[in-house]
C-alpha cells in the first residue's frame, strides 16, 4: 500500500472521472444510491466514511484522553479558526466575488443564492471525514476525537445564531436530525466500536501498543478504498450538474477553494507559531478546512429549495473538498520536520 498511497491524487483524480461517467452512463443507479438517505445523510456514504474512521477509533488510547486537558493550545486554535475567523471570511470571500467580481456574468438575485450556500458552508466545519485526515498526517487520535467532539457541541449552539446574522434572517430552522444522526454514525457509533475492538485485542496480547498498531495497519487498504468509493459516489451523484453548468461550477468553487487554503493557512501557521506537535497541528488546521456539507445542503435545502443556487453552492463545496483537503494533507506531511517534536 505505500506506493498505491503515494500516488493517491491520481488513483482520486481516477476515482473523479468515474464517477461523473457512472452518474452519465448510469444515471438511474446514481439516482437510487442518493435515494438511500434519511435526514439528508446519505446512508451509503454513511457506511463508507464508516469504514474509513473505524481504525483510527481502534487506535484511540482513551487513557491518554484525561490528559488533553494539559496541552490545550491545539483546542483553542480549532475554536477560534472554526468559528471566529472561518464563517466571516466565507461570507466576506462569497460577497466580494458574486457582488463585485462576477456582477457582470451573474445576475443579482442568483448571487445572493450563491452567497447564502456559501455562507452554510462556512458555518458548518467538518465532522466526519476529519478522523480520515488526521489518520493520513499521522495524527494523534484521541487528540482529534476530543477536537471533534468539542466542535460539534459548539456547533449545536453557534450554528444557528451564525448563520442567521450572516444571512439576515431570524427563522433559521437546524435540521436536528442531520446533525444529531451525523454525530452518532460519525462518532458515537464509530468510536464504541473501535474502543469495543481495542479492548478485545489487548486482552489477547501481552504488546498492547504493537497489536492495535498490526491490526490497524492491516485495515488502512480497506480504509483508502473506502475514500476513493465515496470520491466515486459523490460525483456519481452530480455528475449531470457538472456536465451542464462547467462555469458555474467553476465560479463557485474559486472563493471555496481560495477559502480553504486561507484558513488552513492561517491555522497551521498558528500552531506552527506556538510550538504546537505536528500530530495535532496537522488535524487542527485540517478540521476547519473541511466542511459539514450534510448540514450546509439540509439547511439550503430547507430554506431555498432543493433546486435553488443556495443548494448547488454547497454542493459545489462537496465535489472540490476531497481534491483540495488531499493537497493539504501532502502539504501537511511535505512539512512534517518543520514542527515541534
Amino acid at each position: 500500500m505505500a506506493m498505491f498511497e503515494r500516488y493517491l491524487s491520481i488513483w482520486v483524480a481516477l476515482a473523479i472521472a468515474a464517477g461523473v461517467i457512472l452518474g452519465l452512463a448510469a444515471p438511474g443507479v446514481a439516482t437510487a444510491l442518493a435515494g438511500l438517505e434519511y435526514a439528508s445523510v446519505n446512508l451509503v456514504v454513511a457506511l463508507l466514511i464508516w469504514a474509513m474512521i473505524y481504525p483510527m477509533m481502534v487506535a484511540v488510547d482513551f487513557a491518554s484522553i484525561r490528559d488533553i486537558g494539559k496541552k490545550p493550545k491545539g483546542l483553542i486554535i480549532t475554536v477560534v479558526v472554526n468559528w471566529l475567523v472561518k464563517p466571516f471570511t466565507m461570507a466576506a470571500l462569497a460577497l466580494l466575488f458574486f457582488d463585485y467580481l462576477y456582477s457582470g456574468w451573474i445576475g443579482e438575485d442568483d448571487a445572493q443564492q450563491y452567497i447564502a450556500g456559501l455562507i452554510l458552508l462556512g458555518a458548518a466545519p467538518c465532522t466526519a471525514m476529519v478522523f480520515v485526515w488526521s489518520q493520513l498526517t499521522k495524527g494523534d487520535p484521541a487528540y482529534t476525537l476530543v477536537q471533534v467532539s468539542v466542535n460539534d457541541l459548539i456547533m449545536i449552539v453557534a450554528f444557528a445564531p451564525i448563520v442567521a446574522l450572516l444571512l439576515g434572517v431570524t427563522d433559521i430552522v437546524v435540521p436536528w436530525e442531520t446533525l444529531l444522526l451525523s454525530v452518532v454514525l460519525y462518532v458515537a457509533f464509530p468510536l464504541l466500536a473501535g474502543w469495543m475492538t481495542r479492548r478485545a485485542i489487548i486482552s489477547r496480547s501481552a504488546d498492547d501498543t504493537q497489536a492495535v498498531d498490526r491490526f490497524t495497519a492491516r485495515l488502512k487498504p480497506f480504509s483508502i478504498l473506502g475514500l476513493l468509493a465515496t470520491v466515486v459516489l459523490l460525483f456519481a451523484f452530480q455528475a449531470e450538474t457538472i456536465v451542464s453548468r462547467p462555469v458555474l461550477i467553476v465560479l463557485i468553487a474559486i472563493p471555496i477553494i481560495i477559502q480553504s487554503y486561507g484558513i488552513f493557512a492561517i491555522a497551521y501557521a498558528a500552531t506552527w507559531a506556538w510550538r504546537v506537535p505536528h500530530n495535532i497541528a496537522a488535524p487542527c488546521a485540517l478540521i476547519g478546512t473541511s466542511n459539514f456539507f450534510e448540514l450546509a445542503v439540509a439547511v439550503a435545502i430547507g430554506l431555498f429549495g432543493l433546486s435553488s443556487g443556495a443548494a448547488l453552492a454547497t454542493v459545489v463545496g462537496v465535489l472540490v473538498e476531497v481534491p483540495v483537503m488531499l493537497s493539504l494533507v501532502a502539504l501537511a506531511n511535505r512539512s512534517r520536520n518543520r514542527f515541534a517534536a
